[in-house]
């Protein structure tokens, strides 16, 4: 027989979102990072091609 499950408190759903921008504020962060050292031409771990296309 179903029986319908408990609801999650709203502490425990706020520790959980919050788990999840922090990941996705980390994530953001070494985006930015990289997306910085390649403009700058000082990227040692990210190849690309240097040639413009027209």
């Amino acid at each position: 027989m179903a029986v319908p499950k408990k609801r999650t408190s709203i502490s425990k759903k706020k520790i959980r979102k919050n788990i999840w921008k922090k990941n996705i504020y980390r994530i953001s962060i070494k985006a930015f990072s990289l997306a910085k050292s390649i403009t700058t031409g000082n990227s040692k771990s990210f190849l690309y091609s240097k040639e413009v296309i027209r």
